[in-house]
C-alpha cells in the first residue's frame, strides 16, 4: 500500500503511476543494467522514444556510459552486459555528491575525521610574537 501511495505522490522514488501505466500500454522493455535500471522503447517503430525506470532514487548519474549512449539514440544497439572490460576501465559509479559517501578531501569543512583536526601542518601567524618584530 505504501508502495502505491509512493507512486502517486512522488516522482524520485522509482515510477510514478502515470509512467507505469505509460510503460504498460506502450513500453517494451529492452534490457536492464547492473544498477536495476530497467530501460524501455516504443513499441511501434514510429516516432521511436526511449526511456529508463530507476531502481531506486531517480538520479540520472546511475546511467552506465553504454546506456547513455543508447538513450540518447547515439546508437541503436542494445548496450551487452557480457562486453569484456579493458584493464584499464573502472566500475561506473553514480555521482555522490550530497550523500554520506561523497570524497571530502584532507583540510575540508565537511571532513570530520580526527586524524584531520590533530594534525595541523601549520601555525597559525600572531602579530604580537617576538619573530616579527625584526
Amino acid at each position: 500500500m505504501l508502495k502505491f501511495i509512493k507512486e502517486i505522490f512522488t516522482w524520485w522514488n522509482r515510477q510514478t503511476l502515470s509512467t507505469r501505466i505509460h510503460t504498460s500500454l506502450y513500453g517494451a522493455m529492452v534490457g536492464e543494467d547492473d544498477f536495476g535500471n530497467i530501460y524501455y522503447t516504443t513499441k511501434k517503430n514510429e516516432g521511436v522514444k526511449r526511456w529508463v525506470i530507476y531502481n531506486g532514487y531517480a538520479d540520472s548519474s546511475k546511467v552506465p556510459a553504454a546506456w547513455h549512449s543508447w538513450l540518447h539514440h547515439v546508437t541503436d544497439s542494445v548496450p551487452n552486459n557480457e562486453i569484456q572490460k579493458k584493464s584499464w576501465h573502472k566500475n561506473h559509479l553514480p555521482n555522490l555528491t550530497g550523500t554520506d559517501l561523497a570524497y571530502k578531501p584532507p583540510g575540508s569543512l565537511s571532513n570530520t575525521s580526527k586524524t584531520q583536526s590533530e594534525n595541523k601542518h601549520y601555525i597559525s601567524w600572531d602579530p604580537s610574537s617576538s619573530e616579527n618584530e625584526k
